[in-house]
């Protein structure tokens, strides 16, 4: 049985409403009736309509004027045009403007019914297809970013929402909680997919090369540049840069990325040669930098220019309920890499990985599921695969509310502990760069 529907038929002729309205109604159908095409739009920004039988000829405005501004205002609206045999011409160029089907003067019952099975049959052909479209866009949209929590849902459409766009983003969350990918993701679904995406970790590279790889240098500007390099700011041409831990930077840094953001232009370190540049900027921070505006730290100017729009990306403590989907993803991953084909938890070991806080989010839940793997013995991970997590078990003090701070400390002295204090090993275990590694072991007063 064929839904009830909203129908309009607009016609000048009295009868042919009246005939219209009788048949429609008489098989289950609301329908109304204006005399115009003003009548029509008047009714349509009230009510909105599933089907319009518009009539080809008729005064004040005619049914092709009327078919434009249903299409333009009211896309989902179907159109089904009502034409006198010698205006066929009319009906056909209706049928390339987005008119449904047509309706030949005079008609018949039984042309009727024929009319609404086609249309009945588009709607659920269109119908069909958006909704596997959206399933489908759902499934892939976001390939290398595993969520289906609120939380994440969110991030998801916001990523859509800020891709059409060309501001500034800037991303903050935690070390570890994908905020590369999700940069990646605003240019992947962005105007400049097709051009380079380029990603520089602020915290990784000295401040005083750091000139240098943004903005190039000419041959002899300083000592050992013995060629002319073009800096990333000119590579990324049309792209996206993405500058990781973005608060790590020096004020004077800050002041030359501002110039280049407010004039779209760089000279190359010794040269005075202005050159254009078009890119879009994407940043990311773990820091508070509003905070570092008050110590002084941070530019105000410069994180007004950065902080166009914002996006907060949630630890995965917030999202739990990312957890098992998140070690089912890591579990097929390295069983593959390894080749050793585990491919389950017991129920107690993912109930100890769900509760666990991860103060490094997904980046150590994925080493984590890493090392397990690698050290297993079976094809099923017990907790006891996960003992390292609890150095004093589960309950223990490891295990109590400890802050942040604290809970990052004791997972890098683990860390270190683990690999015999060796820190290029401790600094992939960590999913972080040695020289991050050394300014957290400086900061956090650790020794062997």
């Amino acid at each position: 049985m064929n839904p009830k529907m909203n129908i309009m038929v607009v016609d000048d002729e009295k009868i042919v409403r009246e005939s219209f309205q009788h048949w429609f109604e008489k098989i289950g159908h609301h329908v109304e009736a204006a005399a115009s095409g003003p009548e029509a739009l008047t009714r349509l920004a009230k009510t909105p309509f599933d089907l319009m039988f518009v009539d080809i000829k008729m005064p004040d405005m005619d049914g092709i004027e009327l078919l434009r501004r249903i299409k333009s205002e009211y896309a989902d609206t179907t159109v089904v045009i009502i034409t006198a045999y010698g205006s066929i011409e009319s009906a056909i160029q209706a049928m390339k403007i987005g008119a449904a089907d047509y309706l030949l003067k005079p008609f018949k019952p039984d042309q009727l019914t024929l009319v609404m099975e086609k249309v009945n049959q588009q709607r659920k052909i269109s119908e069909e297809y958006h909704y596997l479209k959206n399933r489908l866009e759902k499934m892939t949209r976001f390939d290398n970013i595993i969520g289906r929590s609120p939380a994440m849902e969110k991030i998801f459409d916001l990523i859509l929402e800020v891709a059409q766009s060309d501001a500034a983003v800037l991303l903050i969350g935690e070390t570890g909680t994908g905020k590369e990918l999700i940069a990646k993701a605003i240019h992947a679904k962005s105007s400049r997919a097709a051009h380079p995406f380029i990603a520089i970790n602020c915290g990784a590279v000295p401040d005083s090369l750091l000139g240098s790889e943004l903005f190039g240098h000419q041959k002899g500007a300083f000592t050992g540049a013995t060629h002319t390099r073009k800096g990333f700011l000119e590579v990324v041409a049309g792209g996206t840069l993405f500058l990781d831990e973005i608060g790590e930077i020096s004020p004077k840094m800050q002041i030359d990325l501002l110039r280049v953001l407010e004039d779209k232009k760089i000279a190359r370190v010794g040269s005075s040669q202005s050159i254009d540049i078009d890119f879009r900027l994407i940043s990311a921070t773990r820091r508070d930098l509003e905070k570092a505006i008050e110590s002084g730290s941070f530019r105000r100017d410069f994180f007004y220019r950065i902080n166009v729009i914002k996006l907060n990306i949630p630890p995965l403590r917030d999202r739990k309920e990312d957890i098992p989907l998140l070690i089912d993803h890591f579990l097929n991953k390295y069983s593959q890499e390894t080749t050793k084909h585990v491919d389950a938890l017991t129920a107690r070991a993912e109930e100890h990985l769900i509760q666990y806080d991860w103060p490094g989010n997904v980046r150590e839940l994925e080493n984590a599921i890493e090392r397990a793997v690698v050290l297993s013995k079976s094809r099923t991970l017990g907790a006891e695969d996960f003992s390292f997590l609890y150095p004093s078990g589960p309950g223990g003090p490891a295990f109590e509310a400890k802050t942040l701070h604290e809970m990052e400390k004791i997972h890098i002295e683990k860390c270190l502990k683990t690999t015999d204090w060796n820190v290029t090993r401790a600094a992939k275990i960590l999913g972080i760069n040695r020289v991050t590694l050394h300014k957290k072991i400086k900061r956090f007063g650790l020794e062997r």
